[in-house]
């Protein structure tokens, strides 16, 4: 685990490289980053990753409010040694940095939830796994035990309808070695999403994003029970249709020929879209986890701080000030605004964490000096694994903690504890 100087070490490794002719294969900045990966990805890929809700109004505050954040070096302080490292939940990290949930990843890679595991696993910060990943988590967890024993990650939640996948899922998240437990809260329905509407584009229909759900034995209890509880309805057939079958038989566990004439699979994929989310969870259904589990809660979607002061009433581990990445309420409040109100909220009372809009080094270190204790990556790993596997994931993050390990020196700090808001100044707002 690589903390101290690590953003000299990176730049030495690329400009050594280029002395014989080796560009990097990942992009350093983002807008580079995302372009290529724009030309790589499919259009259904870019629709689903790249997207935001409604007009892509809140992925747009997301970045403006972090430039209302001005960077003030400090000079002539002993920045010659420096470390990102940090401790969260009883783990050391090698930097304030997560890779975030992503779902139905495959869109961008095959194997997107181990390739970006190992990817988080050579780093040694935590991924997330998502609950609508493309990998079961064991396979997830193993992949990164076999690159770094004991390498840290955490579990998405998301809560459905049926107790009994909750149960199982958080279970299993226990089992597989997850350190904190994430509770998704903004999304208990899908936002507005143009680009994948306008393509008539739901993964999760086609069988993808849904392998946390196909390789739980609960879920299949509960689908066995649908199917005999169902009527006997005739599906609408067409070449589109056709072609979601092969999709759905593909992305199921078993064989694919079983799967093209069994009604298992097909009821799977209802089944999910009808029970992966809970639209009447409450604070009393969040307050009731602590009885289903004795992991670190941590509560993801928080952007009011009445909400978080709420949270930490009811004695939650951690908070993540996210808006989804833009992509569930169009013209919401951006997570840099909103972290600024909840820090000041909760005074230190929980560990906050920050999502969406964050995509370089600088980013992250803004967030830090305005309360954040961490922060969550998301696109920019997606680009990365999308452009290179595993190779990729790691590399775009490996860039943010460089640079973020450089900002650091270069602004006078040595360490992110040390950041608060006096390395920041405020500008006038428009």
């Amino acid at each position: 685990m690589v903390t101290v100087n690590f953003g000299r070490s990176r730049q030495n490794d690329v400009y050594t490289a280029g002395i014989h002719g080796r560009k990097p294969v990942i992009p350093t900045d983002f807008a580079e980053l995302e372009r290529r990966a724009k030309a790589k990805m499919s259009a259904r890929a870019w629709a689903y990753i790249a997207g935001g809700a409604g007009e892509g109004r809140t992925m747009a505050a997301n970045r403006a409010a972090l430039d209302e954040w001005a960077i003030v070096p400090r000079v002539l302080r002993d920045v010659s040694q420096r470390s990102t490292e940090i401790e969260l939940f009883g783990q050391t990290l090698a930097a304030p940095v997560l890779f975030a949930p992503v779902g139905a990843g495959a869109l961008a890679h095959p194997d997107a939830d181990v390739h970006i595991g190992k990817a988080a696993a050579e780093l040694g910060v935590p991924y997330i796994f998502s609950n609508q990943g493309c990998a079961p988590m064991e396979d997830v967890a193993a992949a990164m035990e076999a690159v770094t024993p004991g390498a840290p990650r955490w579990f998405q939640l998301y809560w459905s309808t049926d107790d009994r996948l909750v149960d199982s899922l958080i279970a299993r998240a226990e089992k597989m070695g997850a350190a904190a437990l994430a509770v998704t809260l903004d999304t208990t329905m899908l936002g507005w999403r143009p680009q994948d509407l306008n393509l008539g584009s739901l993964p999760f229909a086609r069988g993808e994003g849904i392998n946390q759900y196909t390789s739980d034995p609960s879920f299949w209890e509960i689908v066995a029970e649908r199917l005999h509880d169902a009527a006997d309805e005739r599906p609408e057939i067409s070449l589109g249709a056709i072609k979601t079958l092969f999709s759905i038989a593909r992305n199921v566990p078993g064989d694919l020929r079983n799967n093209l004439t069994a009604p298992e699979p097909r009821a799977a994929v209802q089944t999910f879209l009808d029970i992966y989310s809970r639209p009447s969870l409450n604070w009393d259904d969040i307050a009731s986890l602590r009885e289903k589990t004795s992991l670190p809660i941590v509560l993801k979607g928080v952007l009011h701080p009445d909400d978080a002061r709420q949270a930490v009433d009811l004695g939650v581990d951690g908070i993540i000030v996210s808006n989804h990445g833009g992509r569930q309420v169009d013209g919401s409040i951006s997570s840099t605004d909103a972290l600024v109100d909840i820090a000041d909220a909760v005074a230190g009372k929980t560990k906050i964490l920050a999502d969406s809009g964050f995509y370089t080094g600088a980013d992250v270190f803004k967030a830090l000096a305005l309360g954040a204790d961490a922060v969550c990556i998301g696109r920019p790993h997606m680009y990365g694994l999308a452009l290179n596997g595993a190779d990729g994931a790691r590399d775009a993050v490996a860039n943010i903690i460089a640079e973020l390990d450089l900002t650091l020196g270069l602004t006078g700090h040595t360490d992110v504890a040390s950041l608060d808001r006096s390395a920041l100044k405020r500008l006038s707002r428009a």
